[in-house]
């Protein structure tokens, strides 16, 4: 029988960052964005506030871009402050990657296991699936949701009683499946 988790996200990811003001080193984002316009041209970034001095920063989401080139969609989304885009921007490798910046998950996620009552059978089978990239270690999430240590799901790694065809000592943020024997 295959069981299902989902790791879910809770809040919005702080994002990593140093502050030019204060030196802090988190942001959280303030649901916000910025659109310039230089005749054809735009630029457009999400606000995001320091949460050490409040200081307002910002991520470049694109820069110089020609007023077709851009989505009207994405455009509206903007121009409205839309909820539902900072989430998708935050997770987007590429505006990561362009601002030099990487989230902090840590308190934004919880796991959903459907219960306990899986965790007294001899062999189960786990599909875990992620609702964002959210990176996080194998080891951990089955040793929260199976109430063992961190240490005991190592052993039972090396035992060859945690089986998966992906590395588990490493980080993953995309779906994956094991198997637990006890």
């Amino acid at each position: 029988m295959l069981i299902t988790w989902a790791v879910v996200p809770t809040c919005l990811p702080l994002v990593r960052r140093r502050c030019h003001v204060c030196s802090a080193d988190r942001f959280r984002a303030s649901g916000k964005f910025r659109v310039n316009a230089n005749h054809k041209v735009l630029d457009a970034w999400l606000l995001v506030l320091c949460t050490g001095c409040g200081d307002t920063a910002k991520l470049t989401i694109f820069e110089r871009a020609h007023v077709r080139t851009v989505r009207p969609a994405l455009l509206d989304r903007l121009h409205a402050n839309d909820p539902a885009l900072v989430p998708e921007l935050l997770q987007d490798p590429v505006l990561q990657h362009r601002n030099r910046v990487s989230l902090d998950w840590d308190g934004a996620w919880r796991l959903d296991t459907g219960g306990s009552g899986h965790l007294d059978q001899e062999v189960i089978d786990v599909a875990v699936r992620f609702a964002a990239r959210i990176p996080l270690r194998p080891v951990r999430l089955i040793a929260d949701a199976c109430g063992l240590s961190r240490a005991e799901v190592e052993r039972l790694i090396g035992e060859g009683k945690v089986v998966s065809a992906i590395r588990l000592n490493g980080k993953v943020s995309g779906d994956f499946t094991f198997t637990l024997k006890r």
